[in-house]
């Protein structure tokens, strides 16, 4: 009888127990304590050998924190979105599976909706102040959702272009000189083909460039006029399409596969969306040492990578750890080296100490790569619904099946 009052004792204790409060990131001392320990679910994309060696990496300095990172790879970030939906649906809104998650702009946009998000806590993240969103508005709006606090950015992409000067000794620099050129040269350039992401990223650039209604790409498309808003898009894409690469007839699928066209000599001029693009392949003897980069005169389409925590993380606190740790110079400066990975950096220099930024000014970029300042403005991402527009629309008018 004893055990069986104790037991029941100690039920209506537990049950009568407050839920354990969220780690408070202003409170960082008592972050660290509660992050000792921990296992960090790093839900991320797992498609580059580059990018898994820089996660471990990572998991290498959180170890010094007490902290276990476990990278579990996605091929989409969707299928970690609908791991913690699925959870929520369950009602298990505490020891989820999914501490952190690279997250892209449309899947942060569902999250954000649907309540998934743990947060604020990204903007007081300490090595938060080394970057300033005044200057680089992509920190605080992902493809013009503002981020709230509820994700951190930890890497800078933008789309380059890049020419073999061997062949092509001034390249194109706006959507209506690389048409003239094109029909010039036919069969000389092509994209992916969309939904592939650089295909779609072709897409929106040309539409950042030739629509007369810049401001309407911040809304989510229905609220646009559409029809109006696009007509010049697919006026061009109507006038590019023949000159293509086989006539518009096949596409390349990936971004690598438009790299090897270029290295056998099939096309003149590809685009990636890291401005490391080039060297890397030049660096991986995949493209010959004549590559150079350029970009557009009016800025190329960019954005920031980000991480989110969901909202029921087992592992709150060990993941903003990790978030703070992508901040730091050091792992920026690791993960700027092309030698490394190659993205782009989201700290501000002048925010660095004079040893921090002599890091960064000995990193070899090589000659193929633009220097910051060479690659100008950048433009922002439409609002997430324009892409799936866009998409639908694309292969509608011009798909092809081979």
């Amino acid at each position: 009888m004893k055990t069986v009052l104790a037991a029941t004792a100690t039920a209506v204790a537990l049950i009568g127990l407050p839920a354990a409060a969220d780690p408070d990131p202003t409170d960082w001392d008592a972050v660290l304590a509660e992050a000792r320990g921990q296992t960090v679910y790093w839900n991320a994309w797992g498609g580059s050998d580059v990018v898994n060696g820089f996660i471990a990496s990572i998991g290498e300095e959180a170890a010094d924190y007490g902290i276990t990172l476990e990278q579990v790879k996605l091929s989409d970030t969707a299928e970690a979105v609908s791991r913690v939906l699925a959870e929520k649906s369950a009602g298990k809104d505490d020891g989820g599976a999914v501490d952190l998650i690279w997250i892209n702009g449309e899947n942060f946009a569902s999250m954000k909706d649907q309540g998934l998000l743990f947060g604020p806590w990204a903007d007081d993240l300490p090595n938060r102040q080394l970057t300033d969103p005044m200057a680089n508005p992509s920190l605080t709006a992902d493809f013009t959702v503002p981020t709230e606090g509820m994700e951190s950015p930890w890497g800078m992409a933008q789309l380059v272009f890049f020419h073999d000067s061997a062949r092509l000794a001034e390249p194109p620099r706006s959507m209506a000189t690389l048409l003239a050129w094109a029909q010039a040269n036919p069969g000389r350039f092509t994209f992916p083909q969309p939904p592939d992401y650089l295909g779609s990223t072709f897409l929106k650039q040309a539409l950042l460039e030739l629509t007369p209604d810049m401001d309407a790409l911040s809304q989510p498309v229905e609220d646009t006029d559409y029809d109006t808003i696009t007509e010049p898009l697919w006026a061009y894409m109507e006038a590019l399409t023949p000159v293509l690469w086989r006539q518009g007839r096949a596409y390349p699928q990936t971004g690598a596969r438009m790299i090897q066209l270029m290295a056998d000599n099939e096309i003149d001029i590809a685009f990636e969306f890291n401005p490391n693009a080039a060297a890397n392949a030049i660096a991986n003897d995949q493209l010959p040492p004549s590559v150079r980069s350029h970009v557009h005169d009016g800025g190329t389409v960019g954005n920031a990578s980000f991480v989110a925590i969901p909202y029921n993380a087992n592992a709150k606190a060990g993941a903003m750890v990790v978030a703070n740790l992508l901040l730091s110079p050091a792992a920026q400066a690791r993960m700027s080296d092309p030698a490394v990975w190659g993205q782009g950096t989201v700290l501000a220099m002048d925010r660095l100490s004079a040893e921090d930024r002599a890091v960064f000014d000995a990193i070899e970029l090589g000659e193929a790569t633009l220097t910051p300042e060479e690659l100008g403005p950048t433009l922002p991402e439409p609002h997430p619904s324009w892409m799936v527009k866009l998409e639908e629309d694309w292969t509608r008018r011009f798909g092809v099946t081979e």
